[in-house]
């Protein structure tokens, strides 16, 4: 290589966390309102820069803790944005991640977050930067991954009963599922078991309550769970 020629630029390097959670019988994701520029008062998917002697996935947990106060929660790798022009400050690459937490979990704003906020997918507001397009990818990569694996258990409660669970998996596939079918599926999946508890309703008789099985196998093998 000759001597004269420019080293290239390098890239900064951050880390973004969309958080998922079912409520009010809607697919919810965790916005903050950014208190500084760029885009000062719009809305984006929580994250920042990873410091230099930092893994991703210890950048991705501390900024999910500084912006939103959320720890101890389930996080997985999603995909990496590129774009040159993502971001205006220059060349900036974000690993993106995805959270999924119960409904009943609280969040905070901290950090350079003025407000924290949850949306629906169906009704987002205007956001910040391509966070918009790394929403649509979590999205599908979490429809996907609901067909074969036992990921949808992380939105839920400790305990559910089956029509708890067939209204979250409908809620996340955007249609509704056959009752039998779902019902025959799931619980030959062995991935869950009654508690021998029940919840009583008001009207009609009461409904068993089960749970995740923590030894279960959470891949499907060979075939996908709701096709």
């Amino acid at each position: 290589m000759p001597r004269n020629r420019a080293a290239p630029e390098r890239p900064a390097l951050t880390v973004d966390v969309v958080i998922f959670r079912l409520a009010d019988e809607r697919l919810e994701t965790l916005l903050v309102r950014r208190g500084f520029p760029p885009f000062k008062g719009r809305w984006a998917i929580p994250g920042g820069f990873v410091h230099k002697n930092e893994s991703l996935d210890a950048a991705a947990r501390r900024e999910l803790k500084e912006e939103t106060g959320l720890e101890g929660i389930y996080l997985e790798q999603l995909y990496t944005f590129g774009d040159p022009k993502r971001d205006p400050r220059g060349r900036v690459v974000t690993v993106a991640y995805f959270a999924l937490i119960p409904g009943t979990a609280a969040a905070r704003a901290g950090d350079d977050a003025a407000e924290v906020g949850w949306y629906p997918l169906i009704k987002l507001p205007e956001i910040a930067f391509d966070h918009k397009n790394i929403l649509q990818y979590a999205l599908r990569r979490l429809r996907y991954k609901l067909e074969y694996s036992a990921i949808g258990f992380q939105l839920l409660p400790s305990e559910f009963t089956l029509a708890e669970l067939q209204a979250a998996y409908e809620i996340i596939l955007g249609e509704p599922l056959d009752k039998r079918n779902f019902r025959r599926r799931i619980l030959e999946a062995d991935v869950i078991e009654a508690t021998g508890d029940y919840r009583s309703g008001t009207v009609g008789p009461r409904a068993a309550l089960y749970r995740y099985r923590p030894d279960a196998v959470a891949e499907v093998k060979a075939r996908r769970l709701f096709p």
